[in-house]
């Protein structure tokens, strides 16, 4: 049949090994309907079909992110107070302070991020009273840069109902040692009050939340990205994401993660009420088919859950390895709930330890007959004797290179860790074994969803933008061409889209990103300089360079 479109490049690289570069392809209905040679994929052009030919451009698979939060991400650009990792209270303090100048009295103050190494500046009531000046006794919330923990103000407490009698049942209201008053600094669901407060005073409406989506699809999309996982979803991103599809503006394929537990976020519905609407929100191109489980925090809050203790500390002492949410039974009963259901599980784990407990109930799970998809979200800690174990329990790694760099949060590990800071993120000893490797920026907890910062972190194992120096962990460097596969078909795999996207081949969606030249094949330090001229998602240009 005629194609639409015929697609050439100096090189188009497939992601299929088994004809991993061609010379073009042929596009009908938003589809791929030929992959080959130009001669061969000529034999579909007709007298309307448009061909693009991009000279020494090259062309990769749409890029698969299958770890983010695209709409918190888009919210924070379009109605918070947005603040980058690096900078200082004053300098925190100076931002909130111009801001609360610009808005009525009562306002809410939300917005981030703040870096996981001041948290122990910020803990102090002097330090909460700097931000109440600051913000002219208004409301304040300010996620800090893993997005578990939060720092309020005074007026913000209030309104949630924390004080010296009243402490949240979840998570850690961190006290002022001198006084005994809440901080403000409050570690996964004990900021969860806090947000519910917030939530009460009027939060976003449905057009800001459908809003906030669009702007963070827009924003996937000029980095080349075509698919990717949300971690974790409330019924009002449910909704915006199900509304951008209906009416033909969700420019991505997307899987959502529905929230079984909620440490961190202070949604509601979670659990089986959130699950049972899942199916309301189905459109053509938005699967909710993943449900997101929070088995532990993140590890410079010693929330994360460890094989071997934490380095000791005044509150914690020298034998404390963090907890799990859950116990074997109750992780069991869950993920063989959703299973029945036909469901995927991605199970946040930091630690080594919530690793193992995922993976031994995973094993369970496999002699019961049931292979609903598994995802160990992060994957960043792992006992060397769970390695293999992946692949023969057929559970996905969902790797976040983006957060890893030598910078902020490996200097926040090694500080509650010591030397096993430096023996994170295995990946080669992953794809040695044999597992499924799939690559996702975790942002807006990175700064950027950037693809192209992703590749060149897991091939060099440093700092892409030179904001840090050394490398972490050299041995377990892939190739730029595992690396790329990472972000494409694994991840497209993992999150049950394998047959849809994630590489060129006929039949699948014509989702596709041109880059000025071939991003991989040169220098691995120069991948992140390469820049995206076009993304294409079945078949329609939806994102073109200025």
């Amino acid at each position: 049949m005629t194609a639409d479109l015929i697609v050439t490049a100096s090189v188009i690289r497939t992601c299929e090994r088994t004809r991993p570069v061609v010379e073009a392809f042929a596009v009908r209905g938003g589809r791929i309907a030929a992959v080959g040679t130009l001669d061969e994929v000529s034999t579909h052009r007709g007298p309307e079909t448009r061909m693009l030919d991009l000279g020494d451009a090259a062309v990769y698979p749409g890029f698969v992110d299958v770890h983010n939060h695209h709409a918190l991400a888009g919210r924070t650009e379009l109605f918070e107070l947005s603040l980058p990792p690096s900078l200082t209270l004053d300098e925190i303090l100076d931002r909130v302070r111009e801001h609360a100048a610009t808005l009525p009295p009562d306002a809410w103050i939300v917005g981030g991020v703040v870096a996981t190494t001041l948290l122990h500046t910020l803990a102090s009531t002097a330090t909460r009273r700097r931000l109440d000046d600051a913000a002219g006794g208004r409301p304040v919330v300010i996620v800090e840069d893993s997005r578990h923990n939060r720092w309020a103000s005074t007026r913000a407490l209030e309104l949630a109902g924390i004080s010296s009698d009243s402490i949240p049942p979840g998570g850690v209201t961190v006290l002022d040692p001198d006084d005994g008053t809440p901080t403000g600094v409050l570690l996964e669901a004990a900021g969860i009050p806090v947000q519910e407060a917030y939530d009460r005073s009027g939060g976003l409406s449905s057009e800001q939340h459908v809003a906030a989506s669009r702007r963070g699809v827009e924003i996937l999309n000029s980095f080349g990205i075509t698919t990717f996982q949300d971690a974790g979803v409330s019924t009002d991103i449910l909704a915006a994401l199900a509304a951008l599809d209906r009416s033909d503006e969700l420019n991505a394929w997307v899987v959502s993660s529905l929230l079984v537990n909620d440490e961190i976020f202070g949604f509601d519905p979670v659990g089986a009420p959130l699950i049972d609407r899942g199916e309301e929100f189905r459109t053509p191109h938005h699967r909710p088919d993943f449900v997101k489980i929070f088995l532990d925090g993140v590890p410079p809050a010693r929330t994360a859950s460890f094989l071997d203790p934490y380095l000791p500390d005044a509150v914690h002492g020298a034998h404390f390895h963090g907890e799990a949410t859950m116990t074997f039974d109750e992780l069991h009963g869950w993920l063989r709930s959703v299973a029945e259901r036909g469901l995927g599980a991605k199970v946040h784990c930091t630690g080594d330890g919530s690793a193992r407990l995922v993976l031994d109930v995973a094993e369970r799970i496999r002699a019961e007959g049931l292979t609903t998809a598994i995802q160990i979200a992060h994957g960043q800690f792992l006992a060397e004797s769970d390695i293999p174990r992946l692949r023969a329990l057929d559970v996905s790694a969902d790797i976040s290179p983006f957060i890893w760099f030598p910078g902020v949060i490996p200097q926040a590990l090694t500080e509650v860790l010591g030397d096993r800071a430096e023996h994170s993120q295995p990946n080669r000893a992953l794809l040695d074994a044999g597992a499924l490797v799939a690559g996702g920026s975790d942002w807006p907890v990175s700064e950027s969803p950037n693809t192209l910062e992703g590749l060149q972190g897991l091939v060099t194992r440093a700092d892409p933008l030179g904001r840090a120096p050394g490398v972490l962990w050299a041995e377990q460097a892939i190739t730029a061409e595992e690396a790329l596969e990472v972000f494409t078909i694994n991840a497209a795999t993992a999150m049950g889209l394998g047959h849809e996207t994630g590489s060129i081949a006929v039949s699948k969606s014509a989702d596709f990103v041109v880059l000025e030249r071939d991003a991989i094949a040169g220098p691995a330090e120069d991948i992140v300089r390469t820049a995206v001229r076009s993304t294409w998602f079945a078949g329609r240009e939806v994102f073109t360079a200025g």
